[in-house]
């Protein structure tokens, strides 16, 4: 009886191991669709040109900017494992799932597929806080507690947790002044209404130049080639300080391997690409390194790990 069984279980793994090479060879045979929340679509439409090109399948962008992303989400979760519906992921996804906003979780329900574009954020001041440097900065904020006041473009964004993450690592008390999306931050950053903000590098940079504001530096790890003369916090005294905002494709937990390994590979194909790689500067995005869904996944784990971690720390959780 064992004998029987172990051979009808061979029997079905090569059964089902010959229907996965197979569905993966057709595949696709149909149009894909790029589910978008909140945010600029962007990434989903360069990076959709570029899978159309390669895999020989129209990509279509859909939007579902409500319920800051968990519509978008579930639509992905809920949709057939079967690689034609995919989720621009975004850090909204892995920070509201580490404050609690977001039941669904990239880390456990999903499939990575790869990491798309990366944004970095410029620590700006205004012309009348009299400071030139991250020093200065943190010596003028534990001189004056609660006096600065830093945008972001609302409660659980980058440029918020990036401020958040300044007060823990620098031990300094500045005020945040969320604002409904980046137009008004600015606005009141440019009028005086508040001092300081972590603020999107494209935008930073003609501001900085203009002498609107003052660039004293890069969230990120690495340096950015949009603004290649702000150095990043990690080499100013803070080596751990680290906020991206980042895009990237995922899919339904479940989809083949087969499946995830064809749809990367285009990617990866297509990121390599001189030409891909100058479209996403224009638009204001940096490419992300070449990587693997393995990759992917290892920055999706961490990512959200940072943020629960950062959370706890400051004791910022909502319910979903």
């Amino acid at each position: 009886m064992r004998k029987i069984i172990f051979a009808a279980f061979l029997v079905l793994s090569t059964v089902l191991g010959w229907s996965a090479v197979g569905y993966a060879a057709d595949y696709p045979s149909r149009y894909i669709r790029i589910i978008v929340g909140p945010g600029i679509d962007t990434p989903a439409r360069i990076i959709g040109d570029e899978i159309t090109k390669k895999l020989h399948t129209q990509v279509v962008i859909e939007s579902k900017p409500v319920a800051g992303g968990a519509l978008a989400m579930s639509t992905v979760a809920d949709a057939p494992p079967d690689g034609y519906t995919a989720l621009l992921a975004t850090a909204a996804y892995t920070i509201n799932t580490a404050i609690g906003r977001f039941k669904l979780d990239l880390r456990h329900d999903f499939s990575p597929i790869a990491h798309l574009t990366d944004v970095k954020y410029v620590l700006v001041v205004i012309p009348s806080v009299p400071v030139n440097s991250v020093p200065e900065l943190i010596a003028y904020a534990k001189a004056n507690p609660g006096k600065l006041n830093f945008a972001s473009v609302g409660i659980g964004t980058p440029p918020h947790l990036a401020g958040e993450m300044l007060k823990v690592q620098a031990g300094i008390d500045i005020v945040h002044i969320p604002f409904h999306g980046t137009g008004a931050a600015v606005t009141a950053l440019l009028g005086g209404s508040v001092q300081m903000m972590f603020l999107y590098s494209k935008i930073a940079e003609p501001l900085i130049k203009q002498g609107l504001l003052k660039g004293l530096a890069l969230s990120a790890i690495e340096p950015s080639p949009v603004v290649p003369d702000i150095k990043p916090l990690a080499e100013q005294g803070f080596p751990n300080f680290d906020v991206v905002g980042w895009n990237g494709l995922v899919v339904p937990k479940g989809t083949p391997q087969a499946v995830i390994d064809k749809l990367s590979g285009a990617i990866r194909e297509a990121m390599g690409d001189p030409q891909v790689k100058a479209r996403i500067l224009k638009a204001g995005y940096e490419p992300a390194k070449v990587n693997t869904p393995q990759e992917f996944r290892r920055f999706i784990d961490a990512d959200t790990k940072k943020w629960i971690d950062l959370s706890n720390k400051i004791g910022l959780k909502v319910q979903p």
